[in-house]
Protein backbone atom coordinates (compact mmCIF):
# COMPACT_ATOMS: atom_id res chain seq x y z
CA UNK A 1 0.00 0.00 0.00
CA UNK A 2 1.65 3.31 -0.80
CA UNK A 3 2.05 6.06 1.87
CA UNK A 4 2.31 10.21 1.70
CA UNK A 5 3.20 12.49 4.42
CA UNK A 6 0.54 14.77 3.03
CA UNK A 7 -3.20 15.41 2.85
CA UNK A 8 -4.96 16.54 -0.04
CA UNK A 9 -8.47 15.52 1.28
CA UNK A 10 -10.16 17.04 3.88
CA UNK A 11 -13.70 15.19 3.44
CA UNK A 12 -14.40 16.86 7.18
CA UNK A 13 -14.26 20.09 5.54
CA UNK A 14 -17.19 22.95 6.18
CA UNK A 15 -17.10 23.46 2.12
CA UNK A 16 -18.78 20.55 0.32
CA UNK A 17 -15.15 18.59 -1.14
CA UNK A 18 -17.05 17.66 -4.43
CA UNK A 19 -16.96 21.05 -5.55
CA UNK A 20 -13.79 21.69 -4.99
CA UNK A 21 -11.38 18.84 -6.08
CA UNK A 22 -9.85 18.98 -8.92
CA UNK A 23 -11.13 16.86 -11.44
CA UNK A 24 -7.31 16.17 -13.46
CA UNK A 25 -4.31 16.15 -11.11
CA UNK A 26 -1.20 17.66 -12.30
CA UNK A 27 2.47 17.11 -11.15
CA UNK A 28 2.03 13.66 -10.40
CA UNK A 29 5.54 12.13 -9.56
CA UNK A 30 4.52 8.97 -7.19
CA UNK A 31 1.31 7.70 -7.95
CA UNK A 32 0.44 6.45 -11.62
CA UNK A 33 -0.73 9.07 -13.92
CA UNK A 34 -3.58 7.42 -14.77
CA UNK A 35 -4.53 6.79 -11.09
CA UNK A 36 -8.55 7.57 -10.79
CA UNK A 37 -10.10 10.43 -8.90
CA UNK A 38 -11.66 8.75 -6.36
CA UNK A 39 -8.62 6.66 -5.73
CA UNK A 40 -6.11 9.32 -5.00
CA UNK A 41 -9.40 10.98 -2.93
CA UNK A 42 -9.53 8.22 -0.98
CA UNK A 43 -5.21 7.46 -0.25
CA UNK A 44 -5.31 11.59 0.89
CA UNK A 45 -7.82 10.95 2.72
CA UNK A 46 -6.37 8.09 4.39
CA UNK A 47 -2.66 10.67 5.12
CA UNK A 48 -4.77 13.23 6.24
CA UNK A 49 -5.88 11.14 9.23
CA UNK A 50 -2.79 9.55 9.74
CA UNK A 51 -1.44 13.01 10.20
CA UNK A 52 -4.14 14.46 11.73
CA UNK A 53 -3.57 17.23 9.15
CA UNK A 54 -5.50 19.65 6.33
CA UNK A 55 -3.92 19.74 2.90
CA UNK A 56 -2.28 22.77 3.23
CA UNK A 57 0.14 20.77 5.63
CA UNK A 58 1.96 20.39 2.08
CA UNK A 59 -0.45 22.44 -0.15
CA UNK A 60 -0.07 25.94 -0.75
CA UNK A 61 -2.78 28.31 -1.29
CA UNK A 62 -6.66 28.11 0.50
CA UNK A 63 -8.16 29.35 3.54
CA UNK A 64 -7.10 26.16 6.04
CA UNK A 65 -10.65 24.83 5.92
CA UNK A 66 -12.37 24.23 2.36
CA UNK A 67 -10.30 23.50 -1.15
CA UNK A 68 -10.67 26.69 -2.56
CA UNK A 69 -7.25 28.13 -3.66
CA UNK A 70 -5.23 25.56 -2.84
CA UNK A 71 -2.61 24.97 -5.75
CA UNK A 72 -2.41 21.10 -5.62
CA UNK A 73 0.23 21.40 -8.13
CA UNK A 74 2.82 23.43 -6.31
CA UNK A 75 5.81 21.87 -4.86
CA UNK A 76 6.68 25.55 -3.16
CA UNK A 77 6.03 23.62 0.69
CA UNK A 78 9.24 21.70 1.72
CA UNK A 79 6.37 19.36 3.60
CA UNK A 80 5.36 18.23 -0.25
CA UNK A 81 8.76 17.29 -0.88
CA UNK A 82 9.08 15.31 2.35
CA UNK A 83 6.40 13.65 1.36
CA UNK A 84 7.81 12.58 -1.77
CA UNK A 85 10.87 11.29 -0.17
CA UNK A 86 8.85 9.43 2.44
CA UNK A 87 6.41 8.02 -0.12
CA UNK A 88 9.56 6.48 -2.06
CA UNK A 89 11.01 5.57 1.62
CA UNK A 90 7.95 3.08 2.59
CA UNK A 91 7.66 1.43 -0.96
CA UNK A 92 11.32 0.39 -0.63
CA UNK A 93 10.77 -0.90 3.13
CA UNK A 94 7.44 -2.52 1.91
CA UNK A 95 8.44 -4.28 -1.46
CA UNK A 96 12.47 -4.94 -0.72
CA UNK A 97 13.40 -4.57 2.80
CA UNK A 98 10.66 -6.65 4.57
CA UNK A 99 10.08 -8.42 1.73
CA UNK A 100 13.33 -9.88 2.08
CA UNK A 101 12.44 -11.30 5.87
CA UNK A 102 12.46 -14.58 6.32
CA UNK A 103 9.24 -16.22 7.56
CA UNK A 104 7.28 -13.39 7.16
CA UNK A 105 3.43 -13.22 8.49
CA UNK A 106 0.59 -14.13 6.52
CA UNK A 107 -0.74 -11.52 5.21
CA UNK A 108 2.76 -9.45 5.55
CA UNK A 109 2.66 -6.63 7.72
CA UNK A 110 3.70 -3.50 6.09
CA UNK A 111 4.84 0.35 6.83
CA UNK A 112 2.04 2.71 6.48
CA UNK A 113 2.21 6.96 7.53
CA UNK A 114 -0.22 5.37 10.82
CA UNK A 115 2.85 3.37 11.68
CA UNK A 116 4.71 6.42 13.10
CA UNK A 117 3.00 9.13 13.01
CA UNK A 118 -0.15 7.60 14.68
CA UNK A 119 -2.36 11.21 14.31
CA UNK A 120 0.33 13.06 14.75
CA UNK A 121 2.23 15.57 12.04
CA UNK A 122 5.62 14.98 13.10
CA UNK A 123 6.19 11.18 14.75
CA UNK A 124 7.60 11.65 18.82
CA UNK A 125 7.36 9.24 21.28
CA UNK A 126 6.15 10.35 24.97
CA UNK A 127 9.74 10.65 26.19
CA UNK A 128 11.50 12.67 22.92
CA UNK A 129 8.30 15.49 23.38
CA UNK A 130 9.08 15.61 27.23
CA UNK A 131 12.42 15.34 27.17
CA UNK A 132 12.35 18.34 24.97
CA UNK A 133 10.11 20.32 26.78
CA UNK A 134 12.79 19.85 29.69
CA UNK A 135 15.68 21.28 27.56
CA UNK A 136 13.39 24.53 26.81
CA UNK A 137 11.22 24.75 29.67
CA UNK A 138 11.70 22.89 32.70
CA UNK A 139 10.36 20.44 34.64
CA UNK A 140 7.25 22.16 35.39
CA UNK A 141 6.43 22.56 32.08
CA UNK A 142 7.45 19.41 30.88
CA UNK A 143 4.43 17.97 33.98
CA UNK A 144 1.88 20.26 32.48
CA UNK A 145 2.56 18.58 28.93
CA UNK A 146 2.06 14.88 30.49
CA UNK A 147 -1.24 15.71 31.87
CA UNK A 148 -2.04 18.06 28.91
CA UNK A 149 -1.09 14.69 26.52
CA UNK A 150 -2.24 12.22 28.80
CA UNK A 151 -6.24 13.89 29.02
CA UNK A 152 -6.07 15.16 25.02
CA UNK A 153 -4.34 12.42 23.21
CA UNK A 154 -4.58 9.19 25.27
CA UNK A 155 -7.87 8.24 23.55
CA UNK A 156 -6.11 8.39 20.05
CA UNK A 157 -2.91 6.14 21.08
CA UNK A 158 -0.35 8.74 19.95
CA UNK A 159 2.13 8.34 23.12
CA UNK A 160 2.55 5.20 25.28
CA UNK A 161 1.58 5.99 28.53
CA UNK A 162 2.32 3.14 30.13
CA UNK A 163 5.03 2.40 33.27
CA UNK A 164 7.77 1.50 31.25
CA UNK A 165 7.87 4.72 28.80
CA UNK A 166 8.42 7.20 31.56
CA UNK A 167 10.64 4.87 33.53
CA UNK A 168 12.52 4.97 30.60
CA UNK A 169 12.45 8.60 30.44
CA UNK A 170 13.82 8.72 34.15
CA UNK A 171 16.60 6.53 33.62
CA UNK A 172 17.98 8.65 30.74
CA UNK A 173 17.51 11.78 32.97
CA UNK A 174 19.34 10.07 35.59
CA UNK A 175 22.32 8.23 33.04
CA UNK A 176 22.66 12.43 32.14
CA UNK A 177 23.13 13.51 35.66
CA UNK A 178 19.83 14.89 36.05
CA UNK A 179 18.44 13.56 39.08
CA UNK A 180 16.32 15.89 40.32
CA UNK A 181 14.55 16.04 36.96
CA UNK A 182 14.68 12.18 36.80
CA UNK A 183 12.91 11.98 40.74
CA UNK A 184 9.87 14.74 39.42
CA UNK A 185 9.21 12.40 36.35
CA UNK A 186 8.89 9.22 37.86
CA UNK A 187 7.08 10.68 41.03
CA UNK A 188 4.76 12.18 37.84
CA UNK A 189 4.89 8.18 36.68
CA UNK A 190 4.08 7.13 40.09
CA UNK A 191 0.85 9.01 40.61
CA UNK A 192 -0.60 7.25 37.70
CA UNK A 193 1.09 3.80 38.80
CA UNK A 194 0.29 3.77 41.94
CA UNK A 195 0.84 -0.26 42.46
CA UNK A 196 4.18 0.30 40.70
CA UNK A 197 7.26 -1.38 42.79
CA UNK A 198 9.65 -0.83 40.16
CA UNK A 199 9.21 2.97 40.78
CA UNK A 200 9.37 3.22 44.22
CA UNK A 201 12.67 1.18 44.05
CA UNK A 202 13.99 3.53 41.13
CA UNK A 203 13.52 6.31 43.65
CA UNK A 204 15.12 4.60 46.18
CA UNK A 205 17.85 4.73 44.53
CA UNK A 206 18.53 8.08 43.08
CA UNK A 207 17.87 9.33 46.71
CA UNK A 208 19.75 7.34 47.54
CA UNK A 209 22.41 8.16 45.42
CA UNK A 210 21.80 11.92 45.65
CA UNK A 211 22.24 11.37 49.91
CA UNK A 212 19.00 11.81 50.76
CA UNK A 213 18.82 8.85 53.05
CA UNK A 214 15.50 9.61 54.98
CA UNK A 215 13.65 9.80 51.55
CA UNK A 216 15.57 6.52 50.16
CA UNK A 217 14.50 4.38 52.89
CA UNK A 218 11.23 5.62 52.67
CA UNK A 219 10.92 4.88 49.18
CA UNK A 220 12.44 1.10 49.96
CA UNK A 221 9.70 0.95 52.71
CA UNK A 222 7.09 1.46 50.43
CA UNK A 223 8.59 -1.15 47.84
CA UNK A 224 8.58 -3.67 50.01
CA UNK A 225 4.92 -3.31 51.34
CA UNK A 226 4.18 -3.95 47.45
CA UNK A 227 6.61 -6.64 47.07
CA UNK A 228 7.60 -8.13 50.63
CA UNK A 229 9.85 -11.07 49.24
CA UNK A 230 12.39 -8.75 47.61
CA UNK A 231 15.76 -9.63 48.49
CA UNK A 232 17.27 -6.81 46.85
CA UNK A 233 15.42 -4.32 48.36
CA UNK A 234 15.52 -5.42 52.01
CA UNK A 235 19.43 -5.55 51.44
CA UNK A 236 19.30 -1.91 50.80
CA UNK A 237 17.05 -1.15 53.12
CA UNK A 238 19.00 -2.54 56.21
CA UNK A 239 22.47 -1.39 54.17
CA UNK A 240 20.81 2.34 54.87
CA UNK A 241 19.55 1.42 58.47
CA UNK A 242 23.01 0.19 59.76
Amino acid sequence: MRSIFCAIVCLFAAVPAAAQIPDKFENLQIFPKDITRDSLVQAMRGFSFALNVRCQHCHTGGDGVSFAGVNFASDDKNAKRKARFMLKMVEQLNTQTLAGLEKRSTPPVTVQCVTCHRGSATPNTLESVLTQVIAKEGIPAAIQRYRDLRTNSMVFGRYDFGEWSMNELGRKLAVAGDTADAIAMLELNLEFNPQSTSIDAFLGELHEKRGEKDKAIARYERALVKMPNNAELRRRLEALKR
